[in-house]
C-alpha cells in the first residue's frame, strides 16, 4: 500500500519564486473524506489519485499516470470549479516544498507541502513559512472545490480587520 505523509503550511503573501512552475488543472470524481478519487493535468502529463482517510500527516495513497486526453475527459465528470494553480518545487534543508499558487476560484492562495519518511521526521522550516495547517479541511484541495477560497470570510482566511481606537 502506498503511503502518504504530508505536511502543509501557509506561504507569506510576499513570497515570490525564484523559477517558473508547473500549471495544473485538478478536479474531483469523489470527495468522499474516506476516499477521494483526483483526476489532474500537470503540466503534458496526467494523473489518476486515489487517496485514502487523513490519519494526522498520513493516508493512503495510490497514483496512477494515465493519458492525458483522458484525463481531460474526466475533468469534465468533475465536481466544479476545478482546482487551478501553479505548482513550484523548491528544495531547502534536503526536502523538496511543493508551493501551489492558486489561481481562478481559489485565488489568492498560497500553500506548501513537503513530503516525509514518517510523522516525526524533523524538518527545517524555510523563511517564507507562516503557520502550519496540516489536518485543517478547509486547506484540502478537495474542500477548495465546495467553498473556494475567494468566498472564504477574513475570519476563515484568519485576517482581523484593523478596529478603530477613539482617542
Amino acid at each position: 500500500m502506498g503511503v502518504e505523509i504530508e505536511r502543509k503550511f501557509l506561504v507569506r503573501e510576499d513570497f515570490h519564486p525564484d523559477a517558473a512552475g508547473t500549471p495544473i488543472a485538478q478536479g474531483y470524481l469523489s470527495r468522499d473524506p474516506a476516499r477521494t478519487v483526483r483526476v489532474r493535468v500537470a503540466g503534458e502529463r496526467a494523473y489518476l489519485t486515489i487517496k485514502g482517510k487523513n490519519v494526522g500527516a498520513a493516508r493512503a495513497e495510490f497514483e496512477y499516470e494515465i493519458p492525458a486526453a483522458d484525463a481531460r475527459e474526466l475533468l469534465a465528470l468533475c465536481d466544479a470549479p476545478l482546482v487551478e494553480k501553479t505548482r513550484c518545487r523548491i528544495p531547502h534543508a534536503g526536502h523538496l516544498w511543493e508551493v501551489d499558487i492558486f489561481h481562478g476560484a481559489n485565488a489568492g492562495l498560497c500553500v506548501a507541502e513537503v513530503e516525509l519518511g514518517d510523522e516525526q521526521e524533523k524538518i527545517d522550516l524555510p523563511q517564507w513559512i507562516t503557520r502550519e495547517v496540516t489536518g485543517e479541511k478547509r486547506y484540502y484541495n478537495s474542500s477548495l472545490i465546495a467553498h473556494p477560497y475567494t468566498l472564504w470570510t477574513a475570519e476563515e482566511r484568519g485576517v482581523h480587520p484593523l478596529r478603530s481606537v477613539d482617542k
